[in-house]
């Protein structure tokens, strides 16, 4: 049974927040800041958001369903949306994966700024897109 606070564990038991605090405290540079903000704005955009730890270190977050991932690379921290192809994007967030039918990603790089309000509202069309198709 899954538990809706989102408290499923990995190894050693830890809850999927301390593995993804644990994450961002080992980067310990650009990239740990910048998936500290992104969960954040999830956090943010979303109360009710479900966090969970999957793919051998991937934070993910749900609502209704799949909203985002949060990937940590060398040079880009890449947010994936399950469902981005069927989102609008009027402020042009979506830079990566655009050629895919379902989802949707965006490349943060280094020194670059957040767009918070217009990631906001993306995060929360995400959520409601997953509600509607949960029927709920």
């Amino acid at each position: 049974m899954k538990k809706k606070s989102g408290s499923k564990g990995a190894a050693g038991g830890d809850s999927p927040a301390q593995l993804i605090d644990a994450r961002i405290e080992e980067l310990s540079d650009w990239r740990g800041e910048t998936l500290a903000r992104i969960r954040e704005l999830v956090k943010q955009a979303d109360p009710e958001v479900v966090e969970e730890w999957k793919w051998r270190g991937v934070p993910v977050w749900y609502h209704a369903g799949m909203i985002c991932t949060g990937e940590t690379y060398k040079n880009v921290v890449k947010m994936t949306f399950a469902k981005g192809a069927s989102l609008e994007d009027p402020s042009g967030l979506f830079n990566s994966s655009l050629e895919g039918n379902t989802r949707r990603a965006i490349d943060f790089h280094e020194d670059e700024q957040i767009d918070e309000k217009a990631l906001k509202a993306l995060i929360r069309a995400a959520v409601a897109l997953n509600m509607s198709s949960a029927g709920g």
